[in-house]
């Protein structure tokens, strides 16, 4: 459980320093200079925080002071991220205010005017509190701790994966099924346009298995008329992989190439037959 947990806030801090990047919030927040330089603070912090996980999630079982720890970046996480809903949400009322109200110069005059903008001043210390406080506390506590940055002597196996499955150990993935499987047989995923569809969420909510379902239905079969399962390790090279496609289409070995354009023309004729 705590693998799962560690986890999910790693990938939930990614998500919150996609929405502090979104155009949204940049837009908004490049024009009020002090509310900038504290968001800048708050994500340098975040992300000084995210990178001592991994030595956090080894040392949690064993110290007790380390599991108390985890419970506070969580809630950190969580209100940074109220806080930059809060500024999408703003910035977009803002669009509209300008966008439909005739005095729209003194709606712009409003939201340039750090001076007088209310938003801004209930803004400003809640960012405050999360920056010089909280973030600042933990930053403190994982010294002392002696959390190190990129420290785990766990390694974890490659994860590879085969079409293989069992349909009737399987709960809840019908209506996705069908969902990606109308993507994958309409008329909008054919033609000489490659299409790819994504299966994204957290690890172990069962996107592997709902692959394998679509791959071995037989509507699926019917319409493709070739069909290969193939599984990309985090860290991979190119070339190999491809060698490997090669393999898996034509089932024989593949012929050596003195160079990777040779490689890639055969792939491509393999693929498109």
């Amino acid at each position: 459980m705590a693998e799962v947990g560690m986890a999910f806030l790693s990938s939930f801090l990614g998500v919150i320093f996609n929405k502090m990047a979104s155009p949204v919030v940049v837009d908004f927040i490049c024009r009020q200079k002090s509310t900038d330089e504290l968001l800048k603070k708050m994500e340098i912090s975040l992300r000084s925080m995210n990178m001592v996980l991994e030595d956090a999630e080894e040392k949690e079982v064993t110290n007790p002071n380390v599991k108390m720890w985890i419970d506070d970046p969580k809630d950190v996480a969580y209100t940074a991220e109220d806080i930059l809903d809060e500024i999408a949400t703003e910035a977009l009322q803002r669009q509209l205010l300008v966008e439909f109200k005739p005095v729209a110069g003194k709606v712009r005059n409003f939201i340039s005017s750090t001076s007088l903008d209310p938003f801004i001043h209930r803004l400003e210390p809640k960012i405050q509190e999360v920056v010089l406080d909280r973030l600042e506390h933990l930053a403190k506590q994982k010294d002392l701790m002696g959390l190190q940055v990129g420290v785990g002597g766990k390694q974890y196996p490659e994860r590879l994966t085969t079409s293989y499955v069992v349909e009737s150990d399987t709960f809840g993935t019908g209506e996705d099924k069908k969902k990606v499987i109308d993507l994958l047989l309409s008329s909008d995923a054919g033609g000489n346009e490659m299409c790819v569809i994504a299966i994204v969420g957290m690890g172990g909510i069962g996107k592997t298995t709902l692959a394998q379902l679509v791959y071995n239905e037989s509507s699926v079969k019917q319409h493709f008329d070739l069909k290969i399962w193939f599984c990309v390790s985090e860290e991979f090279v190119m070339p190999n992989v491809e060698k490997s496609i090669i393999e898996a289409a034509t089932l024989l070995p593949c012929p050596k190439f003195e160079n990777p354009e040779q490689l890639q023309v055969t792939l491509e004729k393999n693929l498109s037959g």
